[in-house]
């Protein structure tokens, strides 16, 4: 049996699957059991900027009215027993889960703009977390940003974060760069130890009849795999940081794939969701016995052997793969 065993952002894991962030992970069953199935390391759910924010500035108002309103106010606080602090339980998660796995737990921070929400950061480490990733989720909307701007903000927010804590640090990105390497070999820089491909990007649609915009989450398939795996093919070898593929793991070719191209690790979640964490442990067994059919010995063995650097014809990734696309299709066409 082929040796799977993996690193990713210093990490030493005993396969290339992981969990990527999803509701699977916003209970301490939900990961043990992602553990049983043969997840190396799981992502947990993110933590919103927004959420730390609303919440600081709630108990910030509490506190400001109690001082105002009684003169002993100096020791009042509103009833914390009955009063939700979401980040203050996802601290407490990560704890928890931690001490009930054996495999690494990466925290999530999603947010875009630099403050004093990041101190969560330091906060995710203090409560056990082996890695962090800051999942940096933004659609520009102003035609006065351009996109040299854009790029500073997720840079100083990378350099900012940073600074916080010592365990390693990944940054899951969108694609919407016009200078994908460029941007990458900055985060690397700026102290991201790893980068996730790609940030899905979710969609809303109209509701013709209610005239309002409605938030729909549809579930990936393995054909959105081809985008990451494109750009981590392209990265692999140029910057200095790990690489995860997210968006389009399916199987166990998928993972094949994703390691061919470069990656470290490829992430799931979609086929999880819509088939069970079981799944997992399908994917596994699947990829062992491709493993063993093609005499490979360890997974090492594949990681980038397709990238940009090591295939004969590295233009297959550029813009000559664009012409024999649509080439593929004359042959097709009934006149």
């Amino acid at each position: 049996m082929a040796d799977l065993t993996t690193t990713y952002l210093g990490l030493k894991l005993k396969n290339p699957l992981v969990a990527s962030a999803s509701p699977l992970s916003k209970k301490v069953e939900g990961v043990q059991r992602l553990e049983e199935a043969g997840i190396s390391a799981v992502v947990m759910y993110s933590l919103f900027e927004e959420q730390i924010v609303h919440e600081s500035q709630a108990l910030d108002h509490y506190l400001t009215r109690g001082s105002e309103s009684f003169a002993e106010a100096l020791t009042y606080f509103p009833d914390l027993e009955r009063y939700n602090v979401g980040p203050e339980s996802y601290l407490e998660l990560i704890y928890r889960i931690k001490k009930a796995v054996r495999i690494p737990v990466i925290g999530s921070l999603n947010g875009i703009s630099t403050g004093g929400w990041i101190n969560y950061a330091k906060r995710i480490e203090e409560a056990g977390a082996d890695a962090l990733e800051l999942n940096i989720y933004y659609v520009p909307t102003d035609p006065k940003l351009t996109g040299q701007e854009l790029e500073q903000t997720y840079v100083q927010l990378v350099r900012d974060v940073r600074s916080q804590i010592s365990i390693p640090l990944a940054v899951k990105l969108s694609p919407y760069f016009s200078a994908l390497p460029n941007m990458a070999a900055q985060l690397a820089e700026a102290g991201a130890n790893g980068l996730v491909l790609f940030n899905r990007f979710y969609q809303p649609d109209l509701d013709i009849e209610s005239l309002e915009v409605v938030p729909n989450l549809v579930l990936s398939t393995s054909d959105e795999l081809r985008l990451p795996l494109r750009w981590v093919a392209i990265l692999y070898g140029r910057i200095k940081a790990d690489l995860a593929l997210s968006s389009g793991v399916h199987s166990a070719t998928d993972v094949v794939k994703a390691l061919m191209a470069g990656a470290n690790v490829a992430m799931t979640t979609s086929e999880l969701l819509a088939k069970g964490i079981g799944r997992a442990t399908e994917i596994l067994s699947d990829l062992n016995n491709w493993l063993d059919e093609f005499e490979y010995t360890s997974v090492q063995q594949m990681i980038g052997s397709m990238s940009h650097k090591a295939v004969a014809e590295p233009a297959a990734f550029e813009r000559a793969n664009y012409m024999k696309a649509l080439q593929s299709f004359d042959n097709r066409i009934h006149w």
